[in-house]
């Protein structure tokens, strides 16, 4: 109720609301197979009129004339949200609540005459299912334009919950495991791809770890995938998309599970959790032989005072360096601030800009 009466607001604030029908002006229908549409993210593309969006931050762009614009989704189980972001504007998006199935979606029926941006992005992730994306509907007279440039720098984060932006959304002293309080848009890797004008991938899923995890699969079995909804045997092609950085925030559920629940028995050796960590490195190596890989944890509680987690990932780096002085590998914690849930947006910002600063620094951006 409080995410419907936001985005209410906001609509009305931009003359952006509308009813649920279609409107008469909405009239041609834009494929998803067409050429002038841009992608971004692991997208499977098997049926090129209805790519498969999976991962958050995937993500729809284009320009396109007229003064209406609805979106044509197939949500899996009726569970994700997407922001549509008209012009640019990122403070006033339109939340899409999907629902069950092929749905149509009216964003606006009252735009201003000229050419106008949109930008359609998955704020939640695999664990909410996936969804076919089946094009637009603009008016019977308006076209596509030429889409908007591609940036060139490229990033790719491989991380848990907090990458993909639980609870980030929700008030500070309110439970943060609702699907709408997910905006994967506010979290960290998405404001640092904003600040370095960066395309980026996030290729994370909420209670995921390196050796365990709350769910039945871990993230070396997981960071191949092209589909992002379970443990699958999909296979991403490494080959079509390669980045400049890549960012990995993991081990957050490993240090619960852990040292807190005991579930993983016998319990690892310090050894056994450094080489564990080398080992996933080493996998991100082999697939991006000339990236720069940043080693992140945190802001949640293990990076606080006295946590060893940080530490064992420190050693891992400093192991592959010895092994090979040359390696591109680098090591960034994020300050715990003794909150204990999921980071909040303002969290998310403050993590942005010491990456943002961290990665300006070694890439010279």
């Amino acid at each position: 109720m409080r995410l419907r009466f936001i985005c209410l607001l906001a609509l009305l604030q931009l003359g952006l609301f509308a009813t649920s029908s279609v409107a008469n002006t909405l009239e041609k229908t834009i494929v998803a197979s067409n050429k002038m549409l841009q992608y971004t993210g692991r997208i499977d593309f098997s049926d090129a009129n209805a790519p498969f969006l999976s991962w958050p931050a995937s993500s729809v762009k284009a320009r396109f004339t007229g003064s209406s614009l609805a979106v044509i989704l197939d949500d899996q189980k009726g569970e994700n949200y997407f922001n549509v972001i008209i012009d640019g504007n990122t403070d006033y998006p339109f939340v899409i609540d999907c629902e069950p199935g092929e749905q149509t979606y009216v964003v606006s029926t009252s735009l201003h005459n000229g050419p106008h941006t949109v930008e359609i992005f998955k704020r939640t992730e695999g664990q909410e299912g996936g969804t076919r994306f089946k094009g637009f509907v603009l008016d019977a007279d308006a076209r596509l334009l030429q889409p908007p440039e591609r940036p060139t720098r490229r990033i790719e984060f491989y991380g848990d919950s907090v990458t993909s932006g639980m609870g980030n959304e929700a008030a500070d002293n309110a439970s943060d495991y609702l699907a709408s309080d997910k905006n994967n848009y506010l979290a960290y890797g998405s404001f640092v791809a904003r600040n370095l004008n960066a395309e980026h991938h996030s290729i994370s899923q909420s209670s995921i770890g390196i050796m365990i995890s709350w769910i039945d699969f871990i993230m070396p079995e997981f960071y191949n995938q092209l589909s992002a909804v379970g443990n699958n045997d999909t296979e991403w092609n490494f080959s079509v998309w390669t980045p400049d950085v890549v960012v990995i925030n993991l081990m957050q559920n490993d240090s619960w599970l852990i040292d807190l629940e005991k579930r993983l028995q016998p319990m690892p050796t310090e050894q056994a959790r450094i080489q564990a960590y080398m080992d996933f490195l080493s996998l991100i190596r082999n697939q991006y032989p000339h990236a720069l890989i940043i080693c992140v944890l945190g802001s949640m509680d293990a990076t606080r005072q006295g946590s060893l987690w940080p530490g064992y990932i420190s050693q891992a780096v400093e192991r592959i360096k010895q092994q090979d002085p040359s390696e591109k590998i680098e090591t960034l914690f994020f300050d715990f601030t003794g909150y204990e849930p999921h980071p909040r947006v303002h969290q998310h910002k403050l993590n942005a800009d010491k990456l943002t600063a961290f990665i300006k620094q070694k890439m010279q951006w």
